[in-house]
């Protein structure tokens, strides 16, 4: 008999069971709402509200907007979004995670503080390329963040130093900066702790006498926790069965850390993705997802898994 234990860690993070609440709560007035950008990286969960009467837009379309109702979901967005929605008399229905709102503040706080500050705002984006060691002498500080480009928090977190910020992807990218600067280092709430702290131990050793460098360890807890969690739960089993959407950054840190421990994890978006010729030989099943995961979508592919080994008893 094929056992399958479902990871009670796994699943929505409080950010984001938050904005899906609000959301739900509007549109049970019967209120017509819109959501700026997939209100989580699922797929299926986004399906479900759409069902529901909830519109996904983007930025272009929200110009296009007036006096309408816009949730905007747990990534938070840059100071633009509020502006535009202020000139539009549009109502925002704020779903920021609490988490992504205290860094937004504390990132605009220290640019406040920066040289930066009085400079023209910049035109460029978080997708900007990455100024080498060296650009920008004039500039005596950098606001850097650990994080990925063009992803919906960062994007907000770079909106908080009219685009000033410099945004490192991984590792690798900590060597292009100029180290004669001052560097203020921040993440991205959903990046890995321990690349963070190796970002940091080089940045510590190469870093001017005459500069300062500061970092702020931003990282969400209940999201980093779920690493060591997971991992844990990933080695009790014979196959892991990641569920996520593709979207999900989250998701991949999480998988790539089931993988590291279990080879035989495989992911999916929804049941319909599920190889039954997989399980064959296999005695126990974890289930586990991303933050972005909700809990009946891990609770559908258990049962299709069940009603197909059923079916099929050499699995």
């Amino acid at each position: 008999m094929l056992q399958i234990e479902i990871d009670n860690g796994s699943g929505f993070c409080f950010g984001v069971t938050t904005a899906i609440k609000k959301a739900e709560e509007e549109l049970a007035k019967g209120t017509r709402l819109y959501c700026l950008g997939d209100i989580v990286h699922n797929s299926m969960e986004v399906e479900r509200l759409t069902r529901k009467g909830l519109i996904t837009i983007n930025h272009e379309q929200m110009r296009e907007l007036h006096n309408v109702k816009v949730l905007l979901r747990a990534h938070g967005e840059p100071p633009e979004t509020y502006e535009l929605a202020r000139r539009n008399n549009i109502e925002i229905i704020d779903a920021t995670c609490p988490v992504v709102l205290a860094l937004q503040r504390r990132i605009k706080t220290q640019f406040e503080k920066s040289s930066l500050y009085s400079s023209p705002s910049s035109p460029a984006s978080a997708s900007a390329s990455l100024p080498i060691r060296g650009a920008g002498k004039g500039n005596s500080s950098s606001i850097v963040i650990f994080g990925k480009n063009g992803h919906a928090e960062v994007l907000g977190l770079v909106g908080q130093t009219h685009s000033h910020a410099i945004v490192i992807e991984k590792f690798e990218d900590v060597k292009k900066l100029d180290f004669t600067h001052d560097i203020y280092l921040y993440s991205q709430t959903t990046k890995s702790l321990n690349e963070f702290h190796k970002i940091i131990d080089y940045i510590q050793s190469h870093i001017s006498s005459n500069a300062k460098f500061q970092s702020f360890d931003t990282i969400c807890r209940q999201v980093a926790n779920r690493m060591p969690n997971i991992s844990s739960f990933a080695v009790r089993h014979d196959l892991i069965l990641f569920v996520a959407g593709r979207k999900s950054s989250n998701g991949k840190v999480l998988f790539h850390e089931c993988l590291s421990v279990n080879p035989n994890s495989h992911q999916v978006e929804s049941a319909d993705e599920i190889d039954m010729s997989r399980f064959k030989g296999v005695h126990t099943v974890g289930i586990c997802g991303a933050t972005s995961t909700p809990k009946w979508l891990m609770e559908e592919c258990r049962d299709e898994i069940l009603r197909r080994s059923a079916k099929e008893p050499s699995v």
